[in-house]
């Protein structure tokens, strides 16, 4: 059964069909929300809401103008905005890094050290550049379905994405370069 009819089928009060798109998207709309919350519990609950909120407004989806995905993203992005602003922290949302502890200590050492390199570089992104990167990179969603998610058109996606990456490579370079210096000193 496809998408488009799941969707009629949900919007005419069949929970089976609600059901069937949950099974599809309740993975990766929780890893979306765990990238950006870095907490488990926070990523379960707002994962719940996302769909619950998709529930009560799917009859507003029409399959024709806009795809199942980019709605459901576009939920998930609003509730972990909606949640850092309800909470009145002013901490970025990329501060945490909840890495599930192991016997491997050199692993996870090495783990933690690559993780906080990225994190310190998400956090010069802006929000959108940072979404359009874990949805790029973490979630592998073509630009036009992060295009209709952070409401930018799928060029300038990816002129952000490339922006990004370049600016990315140039960082790389600069550090690789200070580190051979350091190494010759």
């Amino acid at each position: 059964m496809s998408e488009q009819e799941l969707i009629r089928l949900a919007q005419s009060g069949d929970a089976g069909a609600f059901g069937r798109l949950y099974e599809s998207y309740a993975d990766p709309i929780y890893a979306f929300i765990y990238y950006k919350t870095h907490h488990r519990e926070t990523a379960e609950d707002l994962t719940s809401r996302v769909f619950m909120k998709a529930l009560e407004h799917i009859g507003s989806l029409t399959p024709a103008e806009r795809a199942f995905r980019p709605w459901i993203y576009t939920i998930a992005r609003n509730a972990v905005i909606d949640h850092y602003r309800t909470r009145r922290e002013h901490a970025d949302i990329s501060d945490a890094w909840d890495i599930a502890g192991d016997d491997d200590i050199p692993r996870d050492a090495e783990l933690r050290m690559r993780l906080a390199t990225v994190q310190e570089y998400l956090k010069q992104l802006d929000p959108v550049q940072r979404d359009i990167v874990l949805l790029r990179v973490w979630q592998d969603l073509p630009y036009e379905q992060i295009a209709a998610i952070v409401g930018k058109t799928p060029d300038n996606c990816k002129m952000i994405f490339s922006r990004v990456v370049r600016r990315m490579r140039a960082d790389l370079a600069v550090l690789l370069a200070l580190a051979l210096i350091r190494l010759h000193l």
